[in-house]
């Protein structure tokens, strides 16, 4: 049975900053680390997101624990509605449905949502465990990027 995780923040930038920095495999990269580490199969170094195409990455848990090849498809990319969303997976969890939903609040603020429905059979409450904290971790990481971001603009 699927379970469902989502968690907010509240980040200190305008949507359009956050809309263009979640296009690039590079920021996953950086708020992924270290609780996840994902590297193109075909060894390029970054890419943007497309709608409709899936991209296969090699998943090392912590950094160093080969997890397999993670798969996302990307199901929506819409500028307009601030919405992306994937159908992921990998051997260990075969489902792993993302949503991302940016909500403008002020020319400077932006409130960003992770959903996320996980399905891996016996292993469901024990991935839930982890992505609560990977989840809670990359809104951190966002924050501390996207504040690095807004300081270099002044």
């Amino acid at each position: 049975m699927s379970k469902f995780i989502c968690k907010s923040s509240i980040f200190p930038v305008n949507a359009n900053v956050i809309w263009e920095k979640l296009q690039s495999l590079e920021s996953l990269q950086y708020v992924a680390a270290p609780f996840a580490a994902f590297k193109l199969i075909d060894g390029e170094k970054n890419i943007q997101w497309e709608c409709g195409k899936t991209f296969r990455l090699n998943f090392k848990l912590f950094g160093v624990i080969p997890f397999g090849i993670h798969s996302i498809y990307i199901c929506t990319l819409d500028k307009e509605t601030l919405t992306i969303y994937s159908n992921e997976n990998n051997p260990h969890v075969p489902i792993w449905n993302h949503r991302i939903q940016l909500e403008p609040i002020d020319d400077n603020r932006t409130k960003y949502t992770d959903c996320i429905e996980i399905e891996s059979g016996w292993k469901t409450g024990i991935i839930c465990i982890w992505a609560k904290a990977f989840y809670a971790h990359r809104q951190r990481k966002w924050k501390k990027l996207l504040t690095k971001f807004k300081n270099t603009e002044l």
